[in-house]
């Protein structure tokens, strides 16, 4: 099959629309279940990409979680330890494949913008995966492969509606792509930048110490950049990413949305929110709904009379900002990477304040010398990349 009939293309008024392979050849997807659409398959291909080089640089199966055109979020499959367990809504007695672990971290970076996500998968999609996607509200996913007992279970999710999609894992591009604009035609070549440890030679900072962890963490970050509409920032720890900040016109702009999320990651370890004592039957969107509001400036729209008592069993304590502040300061650990250069110390000040001490930035702005007085400020390692990784 060398081309696939789409509902429609990014709106229902755009029609017809359709996948194909312009040279005849045979599309390197298949479809299991559902009928994927426009912006589905842009999701599902460009997450694809990302966690099958996430896991060539790393060794380490991935997942990432997509939501029009950019990751929500992207992990490799560490552990989950018992406070993760209780973030993400999995059954403490749960057991868990690394594949399953990767997804459920990407999917734990921003739960808030995964709802409703693209999952992709650098591995065959087990039963585990599949039984906690199955919980999740997701469009679709793609994968090299799904066990007999996986796809069982996925094909009974949305009535059998559920977007399955299978992708062969040899199959490389062309050496060029094309696409159109307003009837205009657009050639580049395909970006096969390969990204590994070699981009963090070159450390800027008086701090030179780079530990593994952080070599890891720097990959994961560009490589979800490199697949993020840009510009873009990202916060990675423990090889997951924790923040994205994506498409913003201005690069402070893309660190303070990358660090927000962040920031909330974090917070929602807070015993506090832990303990929230919601009711029995609430759903998975609507804990993660109010655990947001609870976490914002706006925490009164949960906590009004007449309205926790829809969501909790009893009132909880406000988790004042004094408390916020103090509980963000034991962030620390950090990586963050820029598609572009920061062109101002102001946002590894804003880093700073997420716990941030690892930074990976190609370099190349005329004001590098006062980035790197910012990052020695604080003790901070940098490395110059040397690559930008812009993606539209």
């Amino acid at each position: 099959m060398n081309e696939l009939e789409l509902k429609y293309g990014c709106n229902p008024n755009q029609k017809p629309a359709r996948i194909f392979m312009k040279d005849g050849g045979e599309l390197p997807v298949r479809v299991l279940g559902g009928r994927p659409g426009y912006i589905n398959f842009l999701d599902a291909l460009n997450a694809w990409q990302l966690v099958r080089e996430l896991k060539e640089a790393t060794g380490l199966c991935a997942a990432a979680s997509f939501k029009h055109v950019s990751p929500a979020g992207a992990a490799v499959g560490l552990p989950l330890d018992e406070t993760e367990r209780a973030m993400y809504f999995v059954d403490p007695a749960a057991e868990l494949t690394p594949i399953a672990c990767a997804y459920i971290r990407a999917r734990g970076a921003d739960r808030l913008c995964s709802y409703g996500d693209w999952a992709a998968l650098s591995d065959v999609c087990d039963e585990a995966t599949a039984a906690y996607l199955k919980n999740e509200v997701s469009d679709g996913v793609i994968a090299p492969g799904y066990t007999d007992a996986a796809l069982a279970i996925l094909k009974t999710k949305k009535k059998g509606a559920y977007n399955i999609v299978q992708i062969d894992p040899t199959y490389t591009p062309a050496a060029r792509e094309v696409k159109d604009v307003f009837g205009v035609s657009f050639e580049q070549g395909h970006n096969d930048l390969r990204i590994d440890e070699t981009l963090f030679e070159n450390l800027v900072t008086q701090n030179k110490d780079l530990p593994q962890s952080a070599r890891r963490d720097m990959l994961v970050a560009l490589i979800t950049l490199k697949y993020t509409q840009s510009n873009s920032v990202c916060y990675v720890k423990n090889g997951q990413a924790i923040g994205v900040g994506a498409g913003q016109q201005s690069r402070i702009h893309c660190t303070r949305l990358a660090g927000h999320k962040a920031d909330v990651w974090y917070l929602r370890r807070h015993p506090k929110v832990l303990a929230l004592p919601f009711l029995d039957g609430i759903r998975r969107p609507e804990r993660d709904n109010a655990i947001d509001v609870y976490l914002s400036d706006e925490w009164e729209d949960v906590l009004a009379d007449g309205v926790w008592q829809t969501l909790f069993q009893t009132k909880p304590e406000v988790l004042t900002a004094e408390e916020k502040r103090a509980f963000l300061a034991t962030q620390s650990g950090v990586t963050i990477g820029s598609d572009a250069f920061f062109p101002f110390g102001d946002n590894i000040e804003r880093a700073h304040r997420s716990g941030v001490q690892y930074v990976a930035e190609p370099g190349g702005s005329i004001r590098d010398d006062d980035v790197i007085a910012a990052a020695d400020k604080y003790g901070m390692v940098m490395a110059f990349t040397g690559v930008r990784l812009f993606h539209h």
